[in-house]
C-alpha cells in the first residue's frame, strides 16, 4: 500500500522507465475483469446467479491469474519463449475454452431459447461494436507501457486485422448466405480483434493482413458448419464464445509464431529472434504448447470449480425450468424491458408463496 501512496515506480515493468505502480494495478486489474465477462457470455440465460457470484473469485484465482503469471509474469511459459502480445492466450483463450467446458457443467437454456435467439436491438450493437473496436486500441496500444513507437504499431495492426476479418467474414456470408448481416460483420470484427491481440505489435502490417483473412474465415467455418456436430449440440455456449474468442485467440497466437519479426520482439524488450518467417520455425511449437497448456489448465479447473460449487456447497449451477419461463432477469424482480409484467409477476409470486401478503398476478 506505501508503494501505491508514494506512486512507486516499476522501472522493470515495461519499456518504459516511469510507469506507476497503481496504474499497473489498474491496468491489469481490468484485464482480469474483462476475462470473466467474456467467458459470462457462455452461461447467459440459464446460470444461477449465486453460483456465478461464487465461481468469479474461484476462477480469477485459479485459472486467469495462472495463465496470466505463467505467460507475462515470468513464468515458465515466458521462459519457454510464449509470444503474447496483450492477452490471447491469457484473456481469450483462457475465456473462451472456460465458457465452453462449463457450458456442459451448467447445462443448456430451455429447447425454445435455443431455437429462436434473435438479436434484441441491432443499432445497439453497432454501437457496442464501434466502442469495442475503439477501446481495444487502448488494450493493444497499452502494453507497451509508453508511446512508443511499438505501441503505435500495434494499434495500426490491430486497425488493419479487424477491417480485413470483417470484410473476409461479409464475403463468407455473402457467398453461402447470399446476404451479409450486421451480426455477421460484428462477429467478423470480434475475431479480428481477437486474432490480432497475440501478435499487435510483433508483426509488421502484412502479417496483419494475413491474419485478419484467417480469423475472418476459420472461425467462420467453425462457428457456421462444426457447430453443428452431435459434439457442439451437447455444449450451450449462448454467445458462441469458444469460437470467437478461443479458437481465434488459438489461431492469432499460432499466427503469431508465423510471421513475428525479430524487429517487433526487439521493441517489446524481448530477445526473440521472431518466428517461422525469420527462420525460428521453433516458435511455432513454442506457441502451441502454450495454447495447449492454457486450454487443458482452464478447462479442468474450469469443471472441478463448477462441480465443487454444486456438490460440495450444494449451490445449483442452472436455474429450473420454472424460473427460465419467467425470465433469468425477472427472477431479480427486474425487467430489461417493462411490456409483459414479468419481473413484477414474479416479484409478488415470491411473495405471497412466502407468506408476506401481495396477491399473485396472472
Amino acid at each position: 500500500m506505501d508503494w501505491e501512496l508514494r506512486q512507486a515506480e516499476l522501472p522493470a515493468a515495461g519499456l518504459s522507465a516511469n510507469y506507476p505502480l497503481s496504474t499497473m494495478v489498474y491496468f491489469q486489474h481490468v484485464f482480469a475483469a474483462i476475462t470473466v465477462v467474456l467467458l459470462a457470455g457462455g452461461y447467459l440465460g440459464r446460470m444461477n446467479f449465486l453460483a456465478w457470484m461464487v465461481f468469479v473469485p474461484l476462477w480469477i484465482t485459479l485459472c486467469y491469474v495462472v495463465g496470466a503469471f505463467s505467460i507475462w509474469g515470468g513464468g515458465f511459459l515466458y521462459n519457454l519463449g510464449v509470444l503474447d502480445y496483450s492477452g490471447g492466450y491469457v484473456i481469450h483463450v483462457s475465456s473462451g475454452t472456460a465458457a465452453f467446458v462449463g457450458s456442459y457443467w451448467i447445462g443448456p437454456r430451455l429447447e425454445r431459447d435455443r431455437k429462436n435467439f434473435q438479436p434484441n436491438n441491432i443499432v445497439l450493437a453497432l454501437v457496442g461494436a464501434g466502442i469495442l473496436w475503439t477501446c481495444w486500441n487502448g488494450f493493444n496500444g497499452g502494453d507497451p507501457y509508453a508511446a512508443s513507437p511499438d505501441a503505435g504499431a500495434a494499434v495500426l495492426n490491430t486497425n488493419i486485422c479487424t477491417a480485413m476479418s470483417l470484410l473476409t467474414w461479409m464475403c463468407l456470408d455473402y457467398f453461402f448466405f447470399k446476404k451479409p448481416s450486421v451480426i455477421g460483420a460484428i462477429q467478423g470484427m470480434i475475431t479480428g480483434l481477437v486474432s490480432i491481440t497475440p501478435a499487435a505489435g510483433f508483426v509488421a502490417g502484412w502479417g496483419a493482413i494475413i491474419i485478419g483473412l484467417c480469423s475472418g474465415s476459420i472461425p467462420w467455418v467453425t462457428l457456421n458448419m462444426a457447430k453443428k456436430t452431435k459434439i457442439f449440440l451437447l455444449f450451450d455456449d449462448t454467445l458462441e464464445v469458444f469460437h470467437t474468442h478461443c479458437v481465434a485467440g488459438v489461431l492469432g497466437g499460432f499466427l503469431t509464431g508465423l510471421f513475428a519479426t525479430a524487429e517487433g520482439c526487439a521493441a517489446f524488450a524481448l530477445t526473440t529472434p521472431g518466428g517461422a518467417i525469420e527462420g525460428n520455425g521453433r516458435q511455432v511449437w513454442v506457441q502451441i504448447v502454450g495454447a495447449l497448456f492454457i486450454i487443458g489448465w482452464d478447462g479442468v479447473w474450469t469443471s472441478l470449480i463448477l462441480l465443487f460449487i454444486k456438490y460440495v456447497l450444494r449451490i445449483p449451477l442452472r436455474m429450473t425450468d420454472e424460473q427460465l419461463e419467467i425470465g433469468d432477469d425477472a427472477i431479480h424482480g427486474e425487467e430489461a424491458y417493462a411490456f409483459y409484467g414479468d419481473g413484477e409477476r414474479h416479484f409478488y409470486q415470491s411473495k405471497a408463496e412466502a407468506g408476506e401478503g401481495g396477491s399473485k398476478l396472472d
